[in-house]
Formats: structure tokens, sequence, C-alpha cells
């Protein structure tokens, strides 16, 4: 497949003399990789920006959105398996490999669209068949093993038009928001269950609380799922596995008591394992796997790997599903990803040995996989080259070639920190003039700064600007003491770090400009960049993105909060003594301070870090006269940066390029025109004192 056919080159703006956050549009982001049974083809899909209604565009208000399709590929190249207008997404393979599951948004002619329905496509040729007409979308689609039944999560028929009505909204339950889903709804998605030999669509269980995820068992004859107890416990993430039958009751199998993030059946029925966290450890703590029974304690799986499991490091580029589930190869083998360092790859876990590499590049990052004992497909990235679509270790598309300038190679920086050596990277312009210096730092904390691709950080250093990222203590890959060290001081070492690193960079690399340095970061990053320019007046400029000012009432109005400063501090906003403790950890207790012009992103319905965070920190920084500038997002939540609308996502590249050409003038390209293309989808408020 080649650039061209995975995304017309009319998408392609700007030149490489001046590339511009329009440079996104060119870009087709790959999704959802699925392994056939005989692990011969991928399944997956392709995402890329197209105007909202091509036959009819608006030609003073431009309309980008995402557009999926199905490709499908042997090895040998890709090509287009579903087209058309409609958004296709979650194939799935029929276990005889026969038939594609697919869930497609469309608009019947003279009818109301009808988001995420399930379909079936055969391989063999012909058309698809839609086989839901819910008002709800449908989730999770899974084929039972012996391809009789599909299982899938989904509301069904209901519908909540309070808002639309202006109704009042009672609300009696911990939790009632949720980052991404808005309000929650009243009735948790159900479990439904399509028999194919019947043509009977049923629902199969009504979950008193939501059920997070699910998996068949290897005879057909039920699946094991994932919930809580009761809303309270949901709000504290205590969940347990249950095993629901064909027929009857659900059956609770565990006493967990903690967080659950994926639930896999043994081959031989009765075993599973489990992602997770036993109880009593939080959210600092690495998940791991463990293998349970019907008798006996939990058995850990990936014991002395001291890393988590999962891919925790930070990309752009992700649009869509990126599976991570682990598979078992055979009765005895577990395959599962892990991230090491600033990289992510593919492990294995045996019952009676060790765990060993199977696929790990220590300079990559495989960001999505699906197995099965015939084979592997999977995602796979660098810092310097856009994510591609792997079978059987063969790339199979060539999405690298859209991108429109050419991406940069970072350089590697350590730095001296109380636990040993840091690691960083810095992403350096071409040539040899000097340059601005921007220290960015990841969210979390508990996540990963490394070898994914990140289109925002070669925009930069394509427009001139030098980009330092690190890993401070508090981030994972670097086991779990490096974790536990910012444990209950957020603001202490973390910082310490983060300063280290950048003075490394400052005197490793002789190009980055003292004089015109900015520091910027997005969610706990947001939290650190209000907190540095707090402390120091070493910055010339700032850009907080969906941060924190105010770890109080960030307890009361994030959708994490009932939990999260137990987990993070030991401390918690309801008691008065944690209260104190709470606020004096707030950047917003220091904003007298503050001297440094900051640019405030945000996004309405962002739940994690609610949008109230901003407007503290925006109305604290103009009663201060610190030159500021509040751009805050509709109908955007807390992923805006990685997967928002495209519209929006190219204004706040522009507002960040705008303010780090206002503040920190010369980094060495060509911007004429820059202010008057950006567009306006974001609403602004501004002080610039």
């Amino acid at each position: 497949m080649t650039a061209q056919t995975a995304h017309p080159a009319a998408a392609r703006p700007g030149s490489a003399a001046t590339p511009g956050p329009e440079s996104l549009l060119a870009l087709a982001f790959p999704s959802d990789p699925q392994i056939s049974p005989d692990g011969r083809r991928v399944a997956f899909v392709l995402s890329r920006i197209e105007e909202e209604d091509p036959l009819a565009p608006d030609a003073d208000f431009a309309r980008p959105r995402y557009r999926s399709h199905i490709w499908l590929s042997d090895g040998e190249g890709a090509r287009a398996f579903t087209t058309g207008a409609a958004r296709d997404g979650a194939p799935r393979w029929s276990p005889d490999g026969h038939t594609l599951a697919f869930v497609r948004d469309s608009t019947p002619a003279g009818g109301q669209e009808r988001r995420g329905q399930l379909h079936l496509l055969p391989l063999g040729g012909g058309e698809a068949r839609r086989i839901t007409t819910l008002r709800n979308p449908v989730q999770d689609v899974q084929w039972s093993p012996d391809g009789r039944f599909l299982a899938f999560l989904s509301l069904g028929d209901d519908q909540d038009k309070r808002d639309e009505r202006g109704e009042a909204r009672v609300i009696t339950r911990p939790r009632y928001r949720f980052n991404g889903l808005d309000w929650l709804p009243e009735t948790p998605a159900r479990l439904w269950r399509y028999d194919l030999q019947r043509g009977d669509l049923s629902e199969w269980h009504a979950p008193a609380v939501g059920v997070s995820t699910f998996a068949w068992l290897p005879d057909s004859r039920g699946v094991l799922f994932v919930s809580s107890l009761n809303d309270r416990r949901a709000s504290q993430w205590q969940q347990e596995v249950f095993r629901l039958a064909l027929e009857g009751p659900p059956e609770q199998l565990t006493r967990w008591n903690s967080a659950i993030t994926s639930v896999v059946p043994h081959p031989d029925g009765e075993r599973f394992a489990v992602v997770g966290r036993p109880e009593g450890q939080g959210n600092t703590e690495y998940s791991h796997l463990y293998l349970l029974g019907p008798q006996g304690e939990p058995r850990r799986l990936d014991a002395g790997h001291d890393v988590p499991v999962g891919n925790l490091v930070g990309g752009d580029c992700h649009v869509g599903a990126m599976p991570e589930r682990p598979v078992w190869l055979d009765d005895r083998t577990l395959l599962f990803a892990a991230t090491v360092r600033g990289s992510s790859g593919l492990f294995r876990a045996s019952l009676d040995g060790p765990v060993t590499p199977h696929d790990h590049r220590p300079d990559g990052v495989i960001s999505a996989f699906t197995a099965n004992a015939a084979g592997i497909a999977l995602i796979r990235e660098r810092a310097d080259r856009f994510p591609e679509v792997e079978l059987g270790g063969a790339q199979v598309t060539t999405l690298h070639e859209a991108l429109p300038f050419p991406a940069r190679t970072p350089a590697r920086v350590g730095f001296d920190t109380g636990l040993g050596e840091g690691e960083g990277w810095v992403l350096l312009p071409g040539g040899d003039q000097p340059v601005p210096a921007l220290l960015s730092i990841h969210g979390g904390p508990h996540t990963d700064y490394g070898h994914a691709f990140m289109h925002e950080f070669q925009l930069m250093a394509a427009r001139g600007y030098g980009v330092c990222y690190s890993n401070p203590r508090g981030s994972v890959g670097y086991g779990q003491a490096w974790v536990d060290d910012i444990h209950g001081r957020w603001g202490t070492v973390d910082m310490a770090d983060l300063l280290a690193f950048f003075d490394r960079c400052l005197e490793t690399q002789p190009r980055l400009d003292p004089g015109r340095t900015a520091v910027m970061g997005g969610s706990y990053g947001g939290y650190m960049t209000n907190w540095i320019t707090a402390h120091t007046g070493r910055f010339q400029a700032a850009i907080t993105d969906r941060g924190i000012c105010n770890l109080i009432s960030f307890g009361g109005t994030s959708d994490i909060g009932l939990r999260f400063w137990d987990d993070e501090l030991g401390l918690n906003f309801h008691r008065r003594a944690d209260a104190l403790r709470l606020w004096d950890m707030s950047p917003l207790q220091y904003v007298e301070d503050v001297k440094t012009p900051t640019l405030i992103v945000h996004s309405a319905l962002d739940h994690r870090c609610p949008v109230e965070q901003a407007e503290q920190w925006y109305a604290a920084l103009t009663l201060h006269g610190v030159p500021t500038r509040f751009v805050r997002f509709p109908g955007e939540d807390h992923e805006l940066s990685r997967s928002g609308r495209p519209d929006r996502r190219l204004t706040r590249l522009h507002e960040y390029l705008n303010w780090l050409e206002r503040w920190l003038p010369g980094a060495g390209v060509d911007r004429a025109g820059e202010v008057a293309a950006a567009t306006d989808q974001g609403e602004r408020a501004g002080a610039m004192g």
C-alpha cells in the first residue's frame, strides 16, 4: 500500500520549507490490527482526515473529520476492504476465517444516523449485512470460539433526553460523569448475544454495575467478565471476575477487590489470567500478570519482571482502538506487551519459567497487537518512524511516506538523580543555528516518553525548536522504585529531575539557546508546568494543557478524584488535615510568584482534569497581571491532543506555535501568514497585560 493509496495526495498542504499543523491532514492512522485464525492475514482500520461532506464543502468553514475503513493484507501490501461514505471499524474474524464482523456508522436513506451498528461481511464476496439497528452503538464485539455466537456490549435503545428537555438530574451515585462519556447512563451497558444459527439477537445480561471487559470461555458455553459489586466499589477501582453461562445468573469467581484491566481464560477453561493489581496496591503500583483458578492464591506469572504490563509510551498518532490483551499461545505460554524504559515490546510468560523477550526493540514501540498460535499482527513505530502495520514480522503499510517533512531522530540525554541515571531525549531541527529550547513534560505521572512517534514534537523541530523530553522519577518502565519515589511528594524530586535533565540538555547540546526557553505539558505535565512557573522564573514562556492547579477542588470534580490522591499522595480532599497538605502542593497557592507568560489550553468536557482547573489558573494569572491566553475547546475531553476532532487539533497546534513565536522569537523558520492561518475553532479569552 502506498502513501497515496492510504491517503490522497490532495491532503498535503504547506511545503517542506514552512511545515505547519496542517501536516496532520496528510497522515493516515492505523489501528486495531486483527490476526486471522490461520495467521496468514491481518485486518486493520485505517483512519484518514477528510472534509465532513466532500460533495458540499463549506468554503468559509472547513470541517475536516476522521473517516475510517477496514483494510486487509496477506503480507503483500494491503487493500481497502470497505469503502464509501460510512465509517467502519472493529474488524473481527470468524473462527473459520470466512466472515468478518465489524461496526459501521451510517445514515440510511431518509433515516437517522445509526452509530456503531454490527455488520457481517463474507470474505468470499457479497454485501455487508447489518445485524443490529439499536439506537446506541455496539462495543467490544467478540465471536464465540465455535463461531455460533457474537457477543457485545451496548446500551441498546436507551435514551437520555434530560439535557435536551432541560430537566434536572438527580444524582445518588458516587461516580456520575466520566471522561469520554460525559454523563454516565442510569443503566449500564448490557451484554448482548447474537445467535448466527437462529438469527436471533437477545439481551444476555443486565449488570447492576458496568462491565469493563469480557472474554469467551474456550468451550463457548459462556464468558468471563470484569465488574464491581456496587457503585461505591467501582468508584474505588475495586473489581472482580465473574463467570456467565449461556443460561443462568453470573457467578463471582474472585475476591480480588482491586483493579483488573484484562481477563484471559486459560485453554483448560478452569483457570484464567488477569492483568491487574492485588488488593492493597493502588494506582502507583505496576499492573502485572496473575494466574487464578478454582482454588488457591493468585500466582504472579511475570515475577522478576520489574516493568508494567502494557504499552504506556505516549504517542499522538493513535486514532482508534489499540488492542494489547495478553494471548495464550499454548497451555503454558502467555504472550503480553510490556513497557521497558522508553520502549515497549512483546514478551512470553511461562507457567514454569522466567519471562523472556519475544519481540522487543529497545528503540521502538509496539503500540498494538493481536496473536494466536499461528501468527501475530501488530503496529510498530519509532520516534522517527510513523506507525506501520506488520504481519508475521513483515511491514504491510507505507504510511510514513505521507509525512510532509523529514522526521528527525532524537538524541539520548542522561542525567543524574538520587536513584541513578535518568533518561531523556532532545529532538533538534536541521542546520547549525541556535534554536529555542522547549521542555515538554508527560502526563500520568505514571506514563512514559520515549520511542513512540510524536507528530507534535516532529512539527516543533521542523519549525525550528529544540524539543527536550524525559522520564523523571514517577515515570514507568524503570522499575517500581522509580515510580514509588514521588509518592506523597509531587513537585519535589520530579521537579528536580526535570530541571536537571533540561540543564543537561543545555550543556550537551550547544545549539539550544538558554535565553529562549519554554516549559509545557499536559495533565500531570500541566500540573508540573504550573508548579515550575510558580517556583522559578527561568522560562520565557509556558503552555499548560489540561492541567491541574488546585488539588483540593480536583478531588471533588475529577472522574477519578474520589481515590486518586489517596493512591498518589496518601491524602484526600475530604479530610481537614489532608486538605491543608493538598493546598501546600497546589500551584494555585503560589500563583503570586508566577511571572511567566502562560498559554492555557483545556477542553470543556475533560472530566479527568476538569476545566475548572484551567478557569482558576486563568483567573488568578489575570488578577496578577501575568500575560495569559485561555483557549477553551467545546465538545472535547482529555484526549484532544491525541484523538480529538481534527480541526480542533489543528487549532491547538496553531495556538502553541503562535504563543512560542510571540515569546521566543526567531526560531529560524519563515512563519509568514501563520497567525492568519490559524483557524478559530476554540473559544478564546485573553488578558495580554
